[in-house]
């Protein structure tokens, strides 16, 4: 059920905070001794953790020296980065690359593995401070809100300077955590704007300020317009939002389609009516590619099975970073004819494991013409349900309700009549 916030005389105010890089900034609570220096999180659990701290179990864990952590360049396998630090970024290793490339880019970087429970225990801490101050807030992930600071005792001061001010001190000095916050007329535009001064920063804009603020930026910094649409913007020879605003509507309705090319306007010029809603959940979350030159399953496996794999981490990782797991498990394939083909299935317990992931997925390209050389693949999963959400007084019992259970999966694909031994690619 959705709540949405009733008008307000005031000039609206909408803030978007999101916490710096928030899985690694909790991670250096725990080992203070890596600040400043190259970090990447990501991967399950392994050997070299566990014999790490039972080498130094029983001390602090601020006493583990720093030649015992596990580099990046030991790293084999296929896992994919959840998150990194600012220093790791600065090699150009990000979230969703694979760890061997980030490996090539900074090997000495030190790894570390996922904890979501941790990392969600502390979303629970900073939303709930949050809402203790400003209590219309929206929840788009572990890491990121949006909140109606218009009503809010300081929401106007400054343009909202003042309350985001407090919020981030008030984030800091219960949790030791840092966040960035971008207030503006609508969430549109707030969300460009916290990424203005990160880390810590507070970025204000007002209505008057697009033209300045906004209409220089790329059209990629417009939260909606991806990679492919980029392309066809460049293509248009458009590739600021002020040259974007700058076309007429009717030529962006004529090239981007009736919806998108009336929101592509709306969007350049800084309009959004979108209200904070306080309850909504996400259908579905996915990753697809599109390849460079179409391929083919048996004369390409070899180059499809890193990609199917690659994609089904991206997916199992935004689940987890989003604190969610799923039940409808499906793939879609787009062929050289541009005709588009989706399959899908529901398994009986939600995951968000790429590996459990990986099975159904490829159980549902069996059921798709693979003789034919195909554009694009995609990973799905939907029928999505939230772990971020525990019963009152138990914090955290729905993190064991809702632990993925591998043998309902794996009895499921074992009773699937299209099962058969072998992969795909």
């Amino acid at each position: 059920m959705l709540q949405r916030v009733s008008p307000s005389a005031l000039p609206r105010r909408i803030a978007h905070l999101d916490m710096d890089a928030f899985y690694a900034s909790v991670e250096l609570l725990r080992y203070p001794q890596l600040r400043g220096l190259p970090v990447v999180i990501g991967g399950a659990r392994r050997r070299a953790d566990d014999a790490m701290l039972q080498a130094y179990a029983g001390r602090p864990l601020s006493d583990i020296p720093l030649n015992a952590f596990a580099r990046l360049k030991d790293y084999t396998g296929r896992g994919v980065i959840t998150t990194a630090t600012y220093a790791a970024r600065a090699f150009g290793v990000g979230s969703a690359m694979g760890l061997m490339k980030a490996a090539r880019l900074c090997p000495e970087a030190i790894l570390l593995p996922v904890d979501f429970d941790e990392y969600r225990r502390y979303s629970r801490r900073f939303k709930a401070i949050i809402t203790e101050i400003a209590p219309v807030m929206e929840d788009r992930g572990v890491d990121e809100v949006y909140i109606d600071f218009t009503d809010v005792p300081g929401g106007q001061r400054e343009g909202g300077r003042v309350l985001a001010r407090l919020i981030q001190k008030s984030i800091f000095d219960a949790t030791g955590l840092t966040c960035s916050i971008g207030v503006a007329p609508n969430k549109l535009l707030a969300k460009m704007a916290s990424e203005f001064q990160k880390p810590k920063g507070i970025s204000i804009v007002q209505p008057e300020d697009v033209q300045t603020l906004i209409w220089p930026l790329p059209c990629r910094k417009i939260n909606g317009v991806g990679p492919k649409a980029e392309a066809r913007l460049h293509g248009h020879g458009i590739h600021t939002i002020g040259e974007l605003a700058a076309r007429d509507k009717a030529w962006l309705i004529e090239h981007f389609g009736r919806s998108y090319g009336a929101w592509l306007h709306e969007a350049a010029w800084g309009r959004d009516e979108r209200p904070v809603v306080t309850e909504s959940e996400p259908v579905s979350m996915s990753r697809e590619t599109t390849f460079e030159r179409d391929l083919h399953a048996v004369r390409d496996r070899a180059e499809l099975g890193a990609i199917f794999t690659r994609l089904c981490e991206q997916v199992a990782a935004d689940l987890q970073r989003k604190g969610y797991v799923g039940r409808t498990i499906g793939v879609k394939l787009r062929y050289a004819d541009f005709k588009r083909v989706t399959r899908e299935m529901t398994v009986e317990q939600a995951t968000a494991d790429a590996a459990q992931i990986r099975r159904v997925a490829g159980l549902c390209l069996k059921r798709l013409d693979l003789s034919r050389r195909f554009r694009l693949l995609g990973v799905r999963v939907g029928s999505l349900q939230p772990l971020a959400a525990p019963p009152a007084g138990t914090p955290d019992a729905v993190l064991q309700k809702n632990t993925p259970d591998p043998s309902a999966t794996r009895s499921l694909i074992a009773t699937t009549t299209e099962a058969s031994s072998g992969e795909l690619f």
